[in-house]
């Protein structure tokens, strides 16, 4: 699957890479906050909700760096892109109880394992400078949030 996806983003051109990068930092905010309130809901330690509200800030804040350099080029309107998201966490439906946070840590590392590696991939094709730069840092704060998922995993005694 995530092979046949990376086949269809390298198939987009700039602007509409650039719209399915900023949709996909949307989603991603979204589902990170509404799994701050489900993690404050269940009565999750503290912690847990502070790192997912952090996670969607800065999904949000990739999102507008993003919508700025593509309103930049192409003006306000995001084009139509029928590629699925990389970056869709699949995990608010999992949140049910409690025990459920270890299948949605595990399912959010690994989507953020996965975006880091499509933005460097995206680094080394793009012949953007610009674009470039963005993806590079896209890419360290995927890590990023991987290695907070990773930290948050530890803190709470999950085992693999």
């Amino acid at each position: 699957m995530v092979v046949e996806i990376l086949n269809e983003i390298r198939k987009l051109n700039e602007r509409e890479l650039l719209s399915y990068w900023i949709r996909g930092e949307y989603e991603e905010a979204e589902t990170y906050w509404k799994l701050a309130e489900r993690a404050k809901e269940l009565g999750l330690p503290e912690n847990v909700a502070e790192t997912f509200k952090r996670l969607g800030d800065e999904s949000k804040r990739h999102g507008d760096e993003l919508l700025k350099i593509y309103s930049d080029e192409y003006g306000d309107e995001l084009v139509e892109v029928r590629v699925p998201n990389v970056e869709s966490l699949n995990v608010l439906g999992k949140f049910w109880k409690v025990e459920d946070i270890r299948d949605v840590l595990k399912i959010a590392m690994e989507s953020e394992k996965l975006a880091e590696t499509i933005y460097r991939k995206l680094a080394e094709e793009t012949e953007n400078p610009k674009l470039r730069e963005v993806y590079l840092r896209l890419a360290e704060t995927e890590k990023g949030h991987y290695e907070a998922l990773a930290s948050l995993w530890k803190s709470l005694g999950l085992e693999e």
